[in-house]
């Protein structure tokens, strides 16, 4: 037992550090992130983002024969994040449920998943990843995630899929992950169903955008969207291990608990033999 409670409280303290180092990187990007999105959002009149296919009203003009993608209904890609190993309490649990949810929901066609706790899972139900991310997880890198997020932006804006939606857990807190699911690449028609974007023009935005609407898109859009994968791997590496330190912190306080509750059984064990065997000379003496 003592062996145990210092391999829980060595696990709790390591999962700490990398907490206090995944937590750092994290809050670092989202500043960042949000100011990215925030002059995206300017540019496209208010809406979220929309494709990778972004013209301004002159390149219609000028180029009729430009043509948009057309979508099939549903046919979605899933990024699903989790860890690639366990003793981090409902982690990886909540995130593949969430993932189930939306395989159940949505017409997916290919799952991508992070994590070799999410590759199992999705393997089971039919999914398995085409490539492997599983050192995601551990050690996140800009780079891999940059290049899957450009493949899926080129077959997006080929028409091949409608649309990638994120599952991950969302870091809140050290107490506190909640199983998220988000869009990375929206589809044309969700978008196009928003009052707020259909009631902006680019005549009603107090902005100048220079050196034009859609260049300022073309270079913004890419970036915005490996930058969200980027910040989805990084936000479920500071959850986990939160998941993992509360929940090496919860085994070693049970773990404590159960040891003091065993050393006064074996205490009262061993005081009942030491009075009988008292008892038991003191019978004999008195006997003789």
């Amino acid at each position: 037992m003592q062996n145990t409670l210092k391999i829980t409280s060595a696990m709790k303290l390591v999962s700490s550090a990398k907490l206090r180092k995944a937590q750092s990187a994290i809050e670092s990007m989202r500043p960042y992130q949000a100011k990215l999105q925030e002059i995206l959002a300017t540019a496209t009149g208010g809406s979220s983002l929309k494709t990778p296919d972004f013209r301004d009203e002159s390149a219609h003009e000028t180029s009729p024969s430009a043509k948009t993608p057309v979508f099939r209904d549903g046919d979605t890609v899933v990024i699903a994040l989790a860890s690639n190993s366990s003793l981090c309490g409902g982690f990886n649990a909540n995130a593949i449920a969430k993932a189930k949810g939306v395989l159940k929901e949505r017409n997916v066609v290919r799952v991508y998943s992070i994590g070799r706790k999410m590759a199992d899972a999705m393997r089971k139900a039919g999914y398995p990843s085409s490539e492997d991310y599983t050192s995601l997880s551990d050690h996140p890198t800009y780079g891999p995630a940059s290049d899957l997020a450009e493949k899926l932006m080129e077959e997006y804006s080929e028409g091949k899929i409608a649309s990638v939606l994120l599952v991950y857990n969302h870091f809140v807190s050290t107490g506190k992950q909640v199983p998220v699911v988000e869009e990375l690449i929206e589809s044309n028609k969700a978008v196009e169903d928003k009052s707020s974007f259909s009631g902006l023009s680019r005549e009603s935005l107090d902005v100048i955008l220079e050196p034009s609407r859609k260049e300022l898109l073309d270079a913004l859009y890419p970036k915005t969207i490996k930058l969200k994968l980027f910040a989805a791997i990084l936000d479920s590496a500071a959850a986990e291990h939160a998941a993992r330190t509360v929940a090496m912190q919860t085994a070693t306080d049970n773990g404590e608990d159960l040891l003091a509750e065993l050393t006064l059984q074996y205490n009262k064990g061993r005081q009942q033999k030491i009075t009988s065997e008292i008892l038991d000379l003191a019978g004999g003496q008195a006997r003789d």
